[in-house]
């Protein structure tokens, strides 16, 4: 089994952007030591619980402090950015760290209308993301008619399925990445399998099921921990707001004032999450692997406390010895 992290940069209550950046490294170095298979960052713009918005910026970093674990995007959003850039950045990156980059891309525009203007992309019309992924994939491969530089063995592409993204990785033959309700959509996962064409560079289906996990001695522990992450989620849907992470104490008493459509979201978020002792994760992720055909688990876990974060991941390293 592989296990993977992908690390939003979340920032903690009372915590600065810079704090979270530096954590977020922290966390790579940890994930090498462990033995973990990537390491992935995210890309959010002008999100108030969120530092992290350059991607490639900071896989330069972690890249100078780690030396094996593979680093990649989760993901570049390519609507907000030309293709010739983004495949200059990755292949930067890949001349940095031969060997261990990952070019994860995404459809999404932005989180508010307002930071959709300021990067100047308001509406995505049908077909232009499946257009700049061919374009970027032309630019990393070097059959383009500009020739994106520096010329290096082209990073390996993934689509996040985000939008109609799994069917156009299935079209387009390149791997995918699924989370959130896509984890309970078999129609969907296994149409990736079955219609999966293989690129004009060659490969073969691969699936990254991206989940937020928790393990800790308890199961009631372990649900806990998540609880921070789950209630940003479920009130920013009424705040507008995506808020750092509160301590648990915090979130539950908000939780406990809570109008019902704001509890009831933290439950379906929960749905996907997959929380417990090390033996009950172990059996929910081996099912959910079953069930998806993934080949490899992305813990997306954010907690409040970086020591309970350091532990989790520890606890998921462990599953790929199982």
């Amino acid at each position: 089994m592989r296990v993977s992290i992908l690390d939003r940069s979340r920032t903690r209550d009372g915590e600065s952007d810079a704090e979270a950046i530096a954590g977020t490294v922290d966390r790579a170095v940890r994930a090498e030591r462990l033995g973990l298979h990537r390491f992935w960052v995210a890309e959010h713009h002008a999100v108030p619980g969120i530092a992290g918005a350059s991607p490639t910026v900071l896989l330069a970093a972690i890249g100078a402090r780690t030396r094996s674990i593979r680093l990649g995007t989760g993901g570049v959003m390519l609507p907000n950015h030309n293709p010739l850039v983004v495949a200059e950045q990755a292949l930067m990156l890949e001349a940095l760290t031969p060997g261990r980059i990952d070019l994860g891309i995404g459809a999404s525009l932005a989180f508010t209308s307002g930071i959709r203007k300021a990067l100047g992309r308001t509406v995505l019309h049908d077909g232009e993301h499946a257009a700049a992924v061919e374009q970027l994939r032309a630019y990393l491969h070097g059959t383009a008619g500009v020739t994106a530089k520096p010329r290096v063995a082209p990073p390996p592409l993934f689509l996040l399925a985000i939008k109609n993204g799994l069917a156009l990785a299935a079209q387009l033959g390149l791997p995918a990445v699924i989370g959130g309700p896509a984890l309970l959509d078999t129609e969907a996962t296994s149409a990736y399998f079955d219609n999966f064409q293989p690129g004009p560079f060659g490969s073969e289906p691969y699936l990254v099921a991206s989940v937020d996990v928790a393990v800790a001695d308890t199961a009631d522990r372990a649900k806990r921990l998540l609880l921070p992450e789950a209630w940003a989620l479920a009130s920013s849907r009424q705040s507008g707001s995506f808020a750092p992470l509160l301590s648990a104490d915090e979130a539950q008493r908000q939780l406990d004032q809570a109008p019902d459509t704001v509890r009831g979201a933290v439950a379906r978020w929960y749905r996907t999450a997959i929380t417990g002792t090390p033996d009950q994760v172990a059996d929910e992720v081996e099912r959910l692997l079953a069930r998806t055909g993934a080949a490899e688990l992305m813990a997306t876990t954010s907690t409040y406390d970086r020591d309970d974060l350091a532990a989790a991941d520890t606890a998921l390293a462990a599953l790929q010895d199982g």
